[in-house]
């Protein structure tokens, strides 16, 4: 069993929802991000999204794009990305790692190769946001083949084929945008979350976890009641942008904990 599938069992005999914080790899540098990424699970995350930089990060806000852009700026590359995976499986086993990003730099190494090295690394999903789901039957096939599980997107203007697209050959959990923008853009609007979700139920058994726009406990909390997982970026990045070297693991873990409340507000 993946350990995506195992924490997701696990989260649903506890009849908790689960906490998916995203952040930059190499973001302010290379040395913070396997601190960064430690801490975010102490402070109860139950996923960690890692993101991979690139230059051009299309579905990404200004928040986001400066994380890119400071990470690039101090060298870090895809095969970089992995070997913080390899440093962070060393001390935690269960944790799942998902990587998020583009196609570009998965595209440059080779979709086979890539697969392989993320395999070894210690990597348990894979979200390409410019890889459509009707085009991207090769990509799912291939991290399934390599025991990864392929992850994807739907937004609020996502119709009932792109949906039945992502069921067929996504695995792990899937992505809600509850905003039809990039991340850290526009309000939050709950209740047109949760009249989505029921369509995407319909097609699909996994997890479902929603992201852009959730910045605070109480957000958090709301997100839970009608989801299975809770999915903070932006919000986090803000908090490590305006830390120093020596407060940003404590400034995260404060943010990420309050927020972990929040979801453990909602029981099943």
């Amino acid at each position: 069993m993946s350990r995506i599938k195992s924490a997701f069992e696990r989260l649903n005999g506890e009849g908790r929802k689960a906490l998916i914080p995203f952040i930059t790899a190499g973001d302010p540098d290379a040395a913070l991000t396997l601190p960064l990424m430690h801490t975010l699970v102490e402070a109860g995350a139950d996923v960690i999204e890692l993101g991979v930089p690139f230059s051009d990060p299309m579905a990404d806000g200004p928040t986001i794009q400066r994380a890119s852009e400071r990470a690039l700026a101090k060298g870090m590359t895809l095969r970089k990305v992995l070997g913080l995976v390899v440093e962070f499986r060393k001390t935690d086993s269960t944790t799942p790692v998902v990587l998020m990003g583009y196609a570009n730099p998965i595209e440059a190494m080779g979709l086979d190769q890539f697969a392989a090295a993320a395999a070894q690394a210690g990597v348990d999903g894979v979200l390409v946001v410019d890889y459509p789901p009707e085009e991207a039957a090769a990509f799912g096939a291939t991290m399934k083949a390599n025991g990864m599980d392929p992850i994807f997107l739907l937004a609020p203007t996502s119709n009932a084929e792109r949906i039945a697209h992502v069921a067929e050959i996504a695995s792990g959990y899937v992505y809600y945008v509850s905003l039809a923008g990039v991340t850290g853009s526009g309000a939050l609007n709950v209740d047109a979350v949760a009249e989505r979700l029921p369509l995407i139920r319909e097609k699909t058994g996994l997890p479902v976890g929603v992201g852009f726009g959730i910045r605070d406990a109480s957000t958090a909390a709301r997100i839970a009641a009608i989801a299975d997982a809770v999915v903070v970026g932006s919000r986090i990045i803000e908090e490590i942008e305006k830390s120093t070297a020596e407060t940003a693991c404590a400034n995260v873990k404060a943010l990420v904990a309050d927020i972990r409340r929040g979801v453990d507000e909602v029981k099943k």
